[in-house]
């Protein structure tokens, strides 16, 4: 099995810090390949951080497509291009957004997600209607730090997520907690220990979903919403 991982951001430190974890998780057949854009934004932020990330995300999804990989993840947690990722590509395209959104209202009654800055917040809430989860979604716990930060200080990051969690477990009934960034990728373990509730780290909860899809040989439908779009020239 061949997975292709995708950070949508430009920072290498953070490609390097998904796949170093990644590998601990792995199935012993898979072949696991992590890679970012040449060109975009350094980190996800913003709806516009989003958008400027989109295109070369696309390509990179071609890519996958063009040597026979087996499954895709967009690793990072605004899935960012994630529907025409799903109509350019002949395998599964699998948002670490969207694969733990479900999972977080499967494993509990109520879920609360991290994110960076405040103007993240009515995101989080218009993601969660969108998947369809709505009724399990009780709080976005504001960390007031960036991707960037996040992934270069880890101990700083896991407490302030304590801080944040052990408030949404009281305050808000949170029964799962969501880490909403892929910097945040191997933190889960040590965080939920100390919490005692379910912490899920969206990266690794996409990628085993993944190694799953593509294990049982699913794929995207591509008759209606994720149908492959008319080849035409755009100038």
């Amino acid at each position: 099995m061949r997975v292709f991982v995708i950070n949508p951001n430009t920072t290498e430190s953070v490609t390097d810090h998904i796949r170093r974890e990644l590998e601990k998780i792995k199935q012993p057949d898979t072949e696991l390949t992590v890679v970012n854009p040449e060109h975009g934004p350094v980190s996800i932020e913003s709806v516009y951080d989003e958008t400027l990330a989109g295109a070369p995300t696309l390509e990179l999804v071609r890519r996958a497509n063009e040597e026979g990989y087996d499954v895709i993840v967009l690793a990072c947690f605004s899935d960012p291009a994630l529907d025409a990722a799903k109509e350019v590509s002949d395998i599964p395209v699998i948002g670490i957004e969207e694969a733990t959104l479900h999972m977080a209202a499967m494993l509990g009654h109520k879920f609360s997600i991290t994110t960076a800055f405040s103007n993240r917040v009515p995101t989080r809430e218009l993601h969660t209607r969108l998947r369809g989860v709505e009724s399990a979604y009780a709080s976005t716990l504001v960390m007031n730090m960036s991707v960037l930060d996040m992934d270069a200080n880890p101990e700083e990051a896991k407490a302030r997520i304590q801080e944040l969690a052990r408030k949404a477990v009281q305050e808000d009934g949170a029964e799962v907690i969501v880490l909403g960034c892929a910097g945040l990728t191997g933190y889960a373990e040590d965080i939920e220990r100390k919490l005692g509730v379910v912490v899920l780290d969206p990266t690794s909860v996409a990628f085993k979903i993944a190694e799953a899809i593509a294990d049982l040989g699913l794929r995207h439908s591509k008759i209606g919403r994720f149908a492959t779009p008319p080849v035409k020239e755009i100038k």
